[in-house]
C-alpha cells in the first residue's frame, strides 16, 4: 500500500496470559483467560470486523504469543468459557432482583446491561466465531485488513536466560506454532517485555551451576534474523537514550517500592538526537545473516492511552476496573476520581462515557496526526508512528477501550494526508538502510531488568539456570535414541523448561498481583522437570519405569499439554554459530 503524505500510525496490540488452563481457576488461573476473552479478545475481534465490513481501515498489527494461542484453540478453555459468561449472565440476574428489591434503579439498569453483554459476548464467541477466536484474527488477516506477528513461545525473558539454545527454542517453536495457528510465517516479533540483548561476553547474574565466569552470547537480533523475522518493536530509550519512564509502575504500588531501591543506581544514557522514534532503523551486521528492523515505541501518545492516573482511562466518567459487586464481580461504579477510595466511587453512566470516548478519540486523533505532520516538516519523508499496547488494556483494564479504537480508526479515516498502516507495510515502504546499534534493555522503569531480577525472584533464576544446563545435556541424547518412552518423557521436559522460563511468574512475584500462584507456579514446573528428567536418565540407561512414575508423565503431558510440536533438538545446540 502507498503511506500517505506526512505518513501512518501503526497501532501494535500484545496479547499474551502465561499457561493457566488445568491450574486453577478463581482468583488465579483459568478465569484470567476467561475474563481476557470476555472484555478483550472477542470486543476487539467485533470492532475489527465491524470496521471491515464498513470498509474503514484498522490495519492493526496484533500478536498473539504461542502460549496463549495454544489455550484458546483447547477445547477444554472453549467448553470453560461457555460456562463462565453462563455464571456471569446469571450472577447478573441475580444483582438485578437484588437491586429491584431495594429499588436502586440505576444499578438495575447496569445489571441488565452486563446481561446484555456478556449475551452477546457468547454469542458472537459461539455463533460469529463459531468458537474459534484464531480463526477470526486469521479471516482478518487473510482479508488483510491486520497483521498477525508472534512472540517469545512461552513469553521467557531473553537476556536473562543462560543459554542461547533456550532463546532458539523460544524463537524457533514460536514461528512453527503461528505457522500452524495462522497459516503463514510471522514477519514480526513481539520480544517479551520488549527485552533484547546484543552480542557480548555475558557473565550470568546470580550464583548456580553456571558458576561465574562471562562466556560469549548471541544478541538477539541473531535468532530472529536466522528465523526469516524481519522486525521487532523496542522502547524509545534504547534508542535514543534518556529517561526511561516505564509503563506498569502507575499500576502497582509493589514496583514503586522495588524502584525506589534500584533508582539511586540509575543513570539515564544521554540522548542521541538525531535518531528519531518515528522511523526504523537495521541492528545487526554478522555475516551471512541479514540484519533485523525496529521500530520504536512513540513516547508521546504511550502515557497518554497506558496511564491509569494521567491518561484517558483515568477519567472519571469511566468505568472503574477496581471496584466490584459480590458475589458475581461485576462492576457498577465509574472512576470518579484518580485519588478516589473505593468508598467513594459513584455509580456508572455509559451515556456519559460514551460522549467522554468521543472527545477522547478525537483528541488523540489530533494527537497523532499533529505528531506525524512535524516529522514530515522537519525530515520531508512520511513519519512512522508506533504505538504498542497490551491488548488487554482495551476491554480488560479500560472497559471503553474497544469502542475507543473503533471510534479512533473512524476519526484517522476522515484525514488526508495521514493514514494507518500495519509494521510490514511501514517496513515495506520505508526501505531501511541506516544501521545502528542499541544497547541491552526492556520497557521496565529505567529501561533495564530490575523489576524480572531483584531481591524477590533471583532464586527462580537459579533454579532455571540450573535447569537450563540439565535440558542441554539430556537434548543432545534425544535425536540419536530409538526409545520411544524416552522421547516422549523428554518432549514433556521441554515443555516444563518452556513453562518454567515464562517472565510472568517473575513480574507477578514483583507486583504482588499474585505473588503466591507464581511461586508455586515455578516451583511446581521445576519439581516436574527434575522428576522428568530422572526418568529420562533412568530410561536412557535401558532401566523400565514403574506404573506410578508413568501415572505421573501421563499427569503432565494432560495438565501442561500444549506444544505437541515441539522439538527438544532446538535445546541441544544452536543451529547457526
Amino acid at each position: 500500500m502507498a503511506i500517505k503524505e506526512s505518513g501512518a500510525f501503526s497501532l501494535v496490540l500484545h496479547s499474551h496470559l502465561p499457561y493457566v488452563l488445568s491450574h486453577g481457576r478463581w482468583p488465579h488461573g483459568t478465569d484470567w483467560l476467561n475474563e481476557a476473552t470476555a472484555e478483550t479478545y472477542i470486543p476487539l475481534l467485533n470492532i475489527l470486523n465491524d470496521l471491515a465490513q464498513n470498509d474503514i481501515q484498522s490495519k492493526t498489527t496484533i500478536d498473539f504469543s504461542p502460549v496463549l494461542c495454544e489455550q484458546l484453540a483447547d477445547e477444554g478453555f472453549k467448553d470453560e468459557f461457555k460456562v463462565y459468561c453462563e455464571q456471569k449472565i446469571k450472577t447478573a440476574e441475580d444483582d438485578e432482583r437484588e437491586f429491584r428489591k431495594h429499588g436502586w434503579d440505576q444499578m438495575k439498569n447496569l445489571s441488565l446491561m452486563w446481561q446484555d453483554y456478556y449475551t452477546g459476548i457468547l454469542e458472537s464467541f459461539t455463533k460469529r466465531y463459531s468458537e474459534d477466536i484464531l480463526e477470526g484474527f486469521k479471516e482478518l488477516q487473510d482479508d488483510r485488513a491486520i497483521e498477525i506477528i508472534t512472540c517469545g513461545a512461552t513469553h521467557g525473558y531473553f537476556p536473562l536466560l543462560s543459554q542461547d539454545t533456550s532463546i532458539q527454542a523460544q524463537v524457533k517453536m514460536a514461528v512453527k506454532a503461528h505457522k500452524r495457528h495462522f497459516g503463514r510465517s510471522p514477519r514480526g516479533i513481539w520480544l517479551p517485555e520488549a527485552a533484547y540483548r546484543p552480542s557480548y561476553k555475558w557473565k550470568p547474574p546470580v550464583k548456580s551451576a553456571l558458576g561465574d565466569k562471562p562466556y560469549d552470547r548471541k544478541g538477539i537480533e541473531e535468532f530472529l534474523s536466522e528465523n526469516d523475522i524481519d522486525y521487532f518493536i523496542i522502547d524509545s530509550t534504547l534508542l535514543k537514550g534518556g529517561k526511561s519512564v516505564g509503563v506498569y509502575i502507575d499500576r502497582f504500588e509493589a514496583l514503586k517500592q522495588l524502584w525506589g531501591q534500584f533508582e539511586k543506581e540509575y543513570k539515564p544514557r544521554e540522548e542521541i538526537k538525531e535518531r528519531t522514534p518515528h522511523d526504523v532503523y537495521l541492528v545487526g551486521q554478522y555475516e551471512g545473516k541479514k540484519p533485523v528492523a525496529v521500530f520504536t515505541r512513540d513516547p508521546q501518545t504511550g502515557l497518554q492511552v497506558w496511564s491509569g492516573e494521567h491518561g484517558y482511562p483515568g477519567d472519571g466518567n469511566y468505568l472503574d476496573f477496581h471496584k466490584k459487586h459480590f458475589p458475581g464481580g461485576h462492576r457498577y461504579w465509574k472512576v470518579t476520581s484518580a485519588k478516589a477510595d473505593l468508598a467513594d466511587k459513584e455509580i456508572y453512566n455509559p451515556e456519559n462515557a460514551e460522549g467522554r470516548i468521543k472527545e477522547n478519540a478525537a483528541h488523540f486523533a489530533d494527537m497523532i496526526t499533529g505528531i506525524l505532520r512535524a516529522h514530515k516538516e522537519k525530515y520531508d519523508k512520511p513519519g512512522i508512528l508506533c504505538a504498542p499496547y497490551d491488548s488487554e488494556l482495551f476491554g480488560h483494564w479500560w472497559f471503553e477501550g474497544p469502542k475507543f479504537l473503533k471510534q479512533l480508526y473512524i476519526n484517522l479515516s476522515a484525514v488526508k494526508d495521514t493514514g494507518v498502516a500495519t509494521l510490514s507495510e511501514q517496513l515495506d515502504s520505508a526501505k531501511p538502510r541506516q544501521l545502528i546499534s542499541i544497547p541491552e534493555g526492556s520497557w521496565g522503569e529505567g529501561g533495564y531488568h530490575y523489576i524480572w531480577l531483584n531481591k524477590w525472584t533471583e532464586w527462580t533464576w537459579k533454579h532455571i539456570y540450573n535447569d537450563e544446563l540439565r535440558m542441554k545435556e539430556i537434548a543432545k541424547e534425544y535425536e540419536n535414541s530409538n526409545n520411544d518412552l524416552f522421547k516422549r518423557i523428554v518432549k514433556q521436559l521441554a515443555r516444563e523448561m518452556m513453562l518454567l522460563s515464562a517472565s510472568d511468574w517473575q513480574f507477578l512475584i514483583s507486583t504482588w498481583a499474585a505473588r503466591d500462584y507464581a511461586e508455586l507456579r515455578l516451583t511446581e514446573h521445576h519439581r516436574n522437570f527434575i522428576n522428568l528428567s530422572e526418568m529420562a536418565e533412568k530410561v536412557m540407561k535401558g532401566n523400565s519405569l514403574p506404573k506410578e512414575k508413568t501415572a505421573f508423565l501421563e499427569d503432565c503431558e494432560f495438565r501442561d499439554r500444549l506444544f505437541y510440536d515441539i522439538d527438544p533438538k532446538w535445546f541441544s545446540e544452536v543451529e547457526y554459530q
